[in-house]
């Protein structure tokens, strides 16, 4: 970390100790995140470490210890098992984490995402309001393809943040939402949504030998028009061209709750000859994202790259993308990976530094946009 971005964390008065708190669903990288706050905090100075609104700055363990009980009926309680008064708290969840099972009437039940926001929801009530301050970390929004309203629906994602803010939640960070403008739904509370360009580009310049990136040679793909905006910053930064498929859907009927898709259609230029990279914000049953990468190779492309945010790889994606022409696929490691759902063309990158960067620049009342706009140093 630069000198300078030690200055501004050293200097800056913290709103009060820090807590971690992570939930058990994302527990592995709630413990990198504290790993990483307790080694930068030990090897940095400062001589107003010992001062009284510096109190409890550096300490070997920031994780504060939780536990949510179930009864034989599925319902539960959140328990917090130490003071949390005066303490500036960043809750970490991932909703997505299907692995974890509780027993419902001697039944087991894989937990959904209803279950860790309502565990989330439990742990934020256990403060009883003696927190400093609330702040909640969720690498994948919860109902976030739940963002806006078409007949009569609900609004899950923003009926979520306003549930969040009534409860005292003043600072919300996730990564690449599927649509940012749900933010709307606070106005008057602290949004951030992180997108990773810089390490994705970084990775696959690092892993990858023989990359051009000229508009000659390299394309930026958007594999459905909802990701367009995406693409466009992505093809600004590096000075590409860019293209997208449209979904050409049936109106006409409606299978599992969706028109189904008839016919990717491409829109842009030439990509014969080009390696192309398609960028994603999630992938699902990879249907989408690997139609894209077989037509574009078929049209001639030399190779072609993916990267997305959210591997939640359900159904029949792991073999869609095992036979799909992709020869590298770039994901970050916010949804956890069992092993038997990785190839070989993966590459994981991990988020729990720039988390814990993060958490200290909102610790220490700093802006955390530079940390995450690094279009000067991608160019």
């Amino acid at each position: 970390m630069a000198d300078s971005r030690t200055s501004q964390f050293i200097e800056r008065i913290p709103v009060g100790p820090l807590a971690l708190m992570p939930l058990k669903s994302i527990e592995p990288l709630g413990k990198k995140v504290n790993d990483y706050l307790v080694t930068w905090r030990t090897k940095r100075e400062s001589e107003h470490k010992e001062t009284l609104a510096f109190s409890g700055y550096q300490k070997s363990d920031y994780i504060v210890p939780t536990r949510i009980s179930r009864f034989g009926t599925g319902e539960a309680k959140g328990e917090i098992l130490e003071s949390v008064r005066g303490v500036d708290i960043y809750l970490m969840v991932d909703v997505m984490n299907y692995s974890m099972t509780y027993s419902i009437f001697g039944h087991v039940n894989h937990m959904s995402p209803d279950d860790h926001y309502a565990d989330l929801k439990r742990l934020i009530a256990a403060t009883t309001g003696k927190a400093k301050r609330i702040n909640v970390i969720m690498p994948f929004m919860y109902e976030s393809r739940q963002h806006k309203r078409s007949g009569r629906e609900s609004l899950d994602c923003a009926m979520m943040l306003q549930e969040l803010h009534e409860m005292g939640v003043e600072n919300f960070l996730t990564f690449d939402a599927h649509d940012p403008r749900v933010m709307n739904a606070i106005p008057r509370d602290s949004f951030d949504n992180v997108s990773c360009t810089y390490q994705f580009v970084k990775a696959l310049l690092m892993n990858v030998n023989d990359l051009d990136i000229d508009k000659d040679h390299m394309m930026i793909i958007s594999p459905d028009e909802g990701g367009m905006n995406r693409a466009i910053y992505y093809a600004n930064v590096l000075g590409l061209d860019m293209g997208m498929f449209y979904k050409r859907r049936d109106y006409t009927q409606v299978v599992n709750g969706r028109n189904p898709i008839v016919a990717h259609e491409f829109l842009g230029t030439d990509v014969e000859g080009k390696d192309v990279i398609i960028i994603d914000d999630m992938i699902d049953t990879a249907g989408t994202l690997t139609n894209a990468a077989n037509a574009i190779k078929n049209m001639g492309a030399k190779s072609v790259y993916a990267c997305a945010t959210h591997p939640v790889l359900s159904g029949p994606a792991i073999e869609r993308l095992k036979e799909s022409a992709i020869t590298e696929l770039v994901l970050l490691n916010t949804i956890p990976m069992p092993k038997e759902k990785r190839l070989d063309k993966m590459r994981f990158l991990s988020v729990g530094n720039l988390f814990a960067e993060a958490m200290m620049r909102v610790h220490n009342n700093g802006s955390i946009s530079e940390l995450f706009d690094k279009e000067r140093k991608l160019k």
